[in-house]
């Protein structure tokens, strides 16, 4: 993970959703950036979809877990790229922790986000939060979850 206090870039195409911070929100985001991806690419491949879609789902489910109140998802697409964004009301950074085997309590989602990124920063905004963005490759290259 890399700490970073601006974004870099400007994207081609890019789009942003505010979401309530509640459970429910997750179905919604994912319907969102399934959208976005498909308006986007007739070719996308579908792992490479999916890959996109877990880890909007596990860095939205993050903020709800872990941030109190709404939080703000943004993709954007820049050629093969795609950041993933979630904004939230916690200065805290992500801090992974051992997958729990046994008792279901979770540990997994940082480390799927970290694996199926080409990289991922957290953006500061002093005490009013911070902006977590994985970049994935969209093409070939992309880095695969193995099992």
């Amino acid at each position: 993970m890399q700490r970073v206090e601006e974004p870099s870039g400007l994207p081609v195409r890019s789009q942003s959703w505010e979401l309530t911070g509640l459970r429910r929100a997750l179905g919604p985001a994912r319907d969102h950036a399934r959208q976005f991806l498909e308006a986007g690419s007739d070719d996308l491949a579908e792992d490479l979809l999916q890959d996109a879609l877990v880890v909007v789902a596990e860095l939205v489910s993050n903020a709800i877990r872990h941030a109190p109140g709404p939080c703000v998802l943004t993709l954007s697409q820049d050629g093969g790229r795609l950041l993933v964004s979630v904004r939230d009301g916690s200065a805290s950074s992500p801090t992974p922790r051992p997958p729990d085997l046994s008792a279901g309590g979770g540990g997994f989602g940082w480390h799927l986000v970290q694996r199926l990124s080409e990289r991922v920063e957290v953006h500061t905004h002093g005490e009013s939060g911070k902006t977590v963005t994985a970049t994935l490759v969209l093409v070939g290259g992309v880095k695969r979850c193995e099992v």
